[in-house]
């Protein structure tokens, strides 16, 4: 099997693997900026520590490392719109972004969305390369959970799809 071929194939493969949605921000001297993320994974829990990948190639990395701290917003189903902004995928400038309703500072001064399923604050400890993106270790420091009763958001087969909580599911 040919290089490229292997690619497309294992990229076809990460498509059915379900993830969660979420949206990863950053605040301080080097800019603010956020990015839709699905490679986003829990590593420990002494200390809270979270795993999250970048492509090495976007322009968000140079802003997420020179202000050494990031949120991870878990989104809630209903902000699938958000989750395409931060993704690109509407055109939106990244500081109409931001302009948009829901937007606060968290505790460590990091954008935190109001209605997240859960926002986490943290410091970057590491960063990685690894082939084509950067991994990002993260010691999470805040945590607020959401207030209201939420589904989740994940992507599959390279589209968004609602988590629904079993009971209402079954209604």
């Amino acid at each position: 099997m040919q290089l490229d071929e292997q690619r497309l194939r294992f990229r076809d493969a990460m498509a059915s693997l379900s993830a969660a949605v979420n949206v990863v921000t950053t605040e301080g001297e080097a800019g603010r900026c956020g990015i839709t993320a699905t490679a986003v994974c829990s590593v420990t829990d002494s200390p809270p520590s979270v795993m999250v990948c970048i492509n090495a190639n976007s322009a968000m990395n140079p802003v997420f490392q020179g202000n050494g701290k990031l949120c991870i917003n878990v989104l809630n189903h209903d902000q699938e719109i958000m989750a395409r902004h931060f993704a690109g995928m509407t055109g939106m400038a990244m500081d109409e972004r931001f302009s948009l309703s829901g937007w606060q500072r968290g505790a460590l001064a990091q954008p935190v969305l109001h209605g997240a399923l859960a926002s986490l604050e943290g410091e970057i400890r590491q960063v990685q390369t690894i082939g084509s993106h950067l991994v990002y270790l993260v010691e999470i420091q805040n945590i607020a959970l959401g207030e209201e009763e939420g589904h989740g958001l994940i992507y599959f087969k390279r589209r968004f799809h609602p988590v629904m909580l079993e009971a209402e599911a079954l209604a």
